[in-house]
């Protein structure tokens, strides 16, 4: 085999990765000497922080696409020829000759469409296996059957590259697919950035990779709008998000954020656990409802006239009668509880005004009040600024926090059903994941009367335009910024942006990424979000995440046959219906890239016992192996699954991750028979072997997993022959089942 397409692609790679030393040595420096500049005047700094924002950005995607930059390589039949990688990068800031594609750019999209019935006028695909910064390999794909030019390196199996790559040992981080992207993926990764798009597949389809590639390519393609609102990623557990968090940095995006349900209202901690009954209640539609019952049973008004003692003037009366015309008043002005307070307070001062001027100006006489403009304007003031008044108007209407309100209505839920109360009743324990969207829905009926604050905050916007228009008619004539648009085309910064724009990016340089800015403000307007286990949210959490996107251009990800959470809703229609109508899009993937076809099988026949019909994605891969089932005694169970799990970490060559799955009532003592295993709330996966719970395993993939009495799991009261799915599809390799030979098989060759 010749040598000679090696050592050319070893050379190319060679000089790609010293243009990326260069790139990098000139943002390090630049980042460096932006950070020591000692600028006087607000210009100075202004541009400064614009130049520190810019050049960081631009280092953390140059140090995130190290490993693997390049992998592709297109020759067409006209003679152009491109090489495909995470980045763009051009030969040199000259003539800015391209010298890698971006993998999302339009130019590369034959790299993962073209066969050879449709060659997109393809002569040649060469894959690149690298290592580090050598390549180690070629894969070729001649599409030009006319083209008699031969390297050495064509004429093996056309799906060798992806096999190579399902194949490869764990590492307990997820990576990329971007070499491997298969055709039915483009299309969904590179589908219109409009709406709600369902991307629904059973395990090992590689909902999660296309939908992190979609992100990935949504900010590519519309960078100005999503970079700037950001893009939010939510995952079930901390343990699935560490697990896909080197993938976005790794494609060349660092502006993402990542958070669970739990994670999404900002100064909570949402460390608690509830009780697959009490998340269940607490996610119902139905708490909407009740939250707003809640609200509305703290707007009261006296049973009898509440006496109020003023300083000055002795006692007034609040009577029902004025109270409830306040209170009328206040909720037809349909504003938030606090933002309806001052209504509600101002008619009270109103009427103890009023009943303050009949007492001291009446005219003994009978005729008109004695008391003129300016006195009534005085008695006004008094009373709106009496300490024993506003303890009043606190008493009927007062103003809550989100965490008041709702700790006040979990420690006494008398809104609720008998039967529900019991529940979720609970006094000072911490927040839960279920609690999270409650938070965010009191805080949407509770409001917060932020308008001192916003009229300063416009006051000094405007100020900021006003100064930002000057730096741009100054840079117009003495500097140039450059940008690049889509086309490469080099645009000074007065050409592209106007000065509000610009003084919105001075406003976010000094200090923090969108995504950062985002995680800190409940009311962030996401450009777009991105929703893996979607099946498993609940009503309360599909409203608190239509609330961050008000656009609703979402990807939603799941598979219903694998719904665990007694609140998930399963169903898509169930999510969508009430938030979009019939305005969304299904798009399914059909084929298993990660579970071989036996260990697909096994997992097949669970399912079809409580659904005959079932029918499995379609998995590439067959090893030959069918799923090891060991019968032991019940008090056997815990060192049986110890020593199978250990005999295969012996057998492990190469690396590789294993798993050992087992109901939550098990994994500390499984633990404590593995002292390497990693295991509680948040695993780390990148160790060897780690104990885990069905729900844990969610989204997770190992080369070897260990099922521990799998019957126990089926007798879960909520969906436990989702979570046995679950758990049986996790591994790439090899499964081995433990189960107590005291009960009757229900997964295995024995089953009956």
């Amino acid at each position: 085999m010749s040598t000679d397409a090696l050592q050319n692609e070893q050379q190319f790679i060679s000089g790609l990765y010293a243009r990326l030393d260069d790139l990098r040595d000139r943002a390090e420096s630049s980042v460096r000497a932006s950070v020591a500049q000692v600028g006087t005047g607000r210009q100075a700094k202004l541009e400064r922080d614009v130049h520190l924002e810019e050049e960081s950005a631009r280092l953390a995607q140059l140090n995130a696409v190290e490993s693997g930059l390049c992998f592709g390589r297109i020759d067409f039949r006209d003679g152009a020829s491109h090489h495909i990688g995470r980045i763009g990068m051009r030969e040199d800031d000259v003539e800015r000759t391209p010298l890698l594609i971006d993998w999302r750019a339009p130019v590369a999209r034959p790299f993962y469409l073209a066969t050879g019935y449709s060659p997109m006028d393809l002569r040649r695909r060469r894959h690149l296996t690298t290592q580090g910064r050598t390549v180690t390999d070629l894969h070729d794909e001649i599409m030009d059957l006319r083209d008699g030019t031969r390297t050495g390196y064509e004429n093996r199996d056309a799906d060798e590259v992806l096999l190579a790559a399902l194949n490869s040992a764990r590492t307990g981080r997820m990576s990329d697919i971007v070499q491997t992207i298969q055709a039915e993926q483009d299309r969904i990764i590179r589908a219109p950035h409009r709406g709600v798009l369902v991307v629904e597949g059973g395990p090992g389809t590689g909902k999660t990779a296309v939908a992190l590639h979609r992100a990935a390519y949504l900010l590519y393609a519309h960078r100005e709008q999503l970079a700037r609102r950001a893009v939010l990623i939510v995952g079930p557990n901390p343990a699935f998000l560490g697990y896909i968090g080197e993938v976005l940095p790794s494609l060349g995006e660092t502006g993402v954020l990542l958070a669970t349900i739990g994670e999404l209202f900002p100064g909570v901690a949402a460390t608690g656990t509830d009780t697959p009954a009490a998340a269940a209640v607490k996610g119902s539609a139905a708490m909407a409802e009740v939250l707003a019952r809640v609200v509305r049973d703290r707007q009261t008004v006296p049973e009898r006239a509440l006496e109020i003692d003023h300083e000055e003037h002795g006692v007034l009366l609040l009577d029902r009668a004025t109270a409830e015309d306040a209170r009328a008043a206040a909720r037809a002005t349909g504003l938030p509880h606090n933002l309806a307070r001052p209504h509600f307070a101002f008619r009270v001062i109103d009427a103890l005004t009023e009943q303050l001027a009949e007492r001291i100006g009446a005219d003994p006489y009978g005729g008109p009040n004695l008391l003129g403009p300016d006195d009534l304007a005085q008695l006004g003031k008094e009373i709106a600024t009496s300490r024993a008044v506003h303890a009043a108007i606190d008493e009927l209407w007062p103003e809550l926090t989100a965490q008041r309100l709702v700790s006040g209505f979990l420690a006494d839920p008398l809104q609720l059903p008998q039967d529900e109360q019991a529940l979720v009743r609970r006094g000072d324990g911490p927040w839960t994941p279920a609690d999270v969207p409650l938070l965010d829905e009191a805080a949407e009926l509770l409001g917060a009367d932020d308008s001192a604050e916003r009229a300063a905050a416009e006051a000094a916007r405007q100020e900021q335009i006003a100064y930002a228009q000057g730096v741009l008619d100054v840079s117009a004539g003495s500097k140039t910024y450059e940008f690049e648009d889509e086309e490469s085309e080099v645009l000074a910064a007065h050409d592209i942006i106007d000065a509000e724009r610009f003084a919105e990016r001075q406003e976010e340089a000094d200090t923090r990424s969108a995504a950062e800015r985002a995680a800190g403000d409940r009311t962030w307007a996401f450009g777009h979000i991105v929703v893996d286990e979607a099946q498993e949210l609940s009503a309360m959490a599909w409203r608190l995440l239509m609330r961050r996107c008000p656009s609703r251009s979402m990807t939603l990800l799941g598979d219903p046959a694998q719904t665990g959470d007694a609140a998930g809703l399963g169903s898509w229609e169930a999510i969508l219906r009430p938030h979009v109508g019939e305005r969304w899009t299904l798009e399914r993937l059909g084929v298993n890239y990660r579970t071989p076809a036996e260990i697909m099988e096994a997992a097949a026949d669970v399912r079809r016992s409580v659904e005959p019909d079932f029918v499995p994605p379609r998995s590439v891969r067959s090893t030959g192996v069918p799923p090891l089932v060991h019968s032991v005694p019940r008090r056997e169970l815990v060192t049986a699954a110890a020593e199978l799990a250990a005999k295969q970490l012996g057998e492990q060559d190469g690396g590789g991750r294993l798993a050992v799955i087992a109901p939550e009532t098990l994994l500390a003592r499984l633990a404590a028979h593995l002292p390497d295993a990693s295991w509680g709330e948040t695993p780390d996966l990148t160790r060897p072997v780690v104990v885990l719970s069905p729900r844990q395993a969610k989204g997770l993939e190992f080369d070897r997993v260990v099922v521990v009495d799998p019957e126990a799991v089926l007798d879960r009261p909520v969906r436990g022959v989702n979570d046995l799915y679950v758990a049986l599809t996790r591994p790439t390799q090899w499964l081995g089942i433990v189960r107590d030979a005291g009960r009757p098989a229900r997964v295995g060759p024995d089953a009956g």
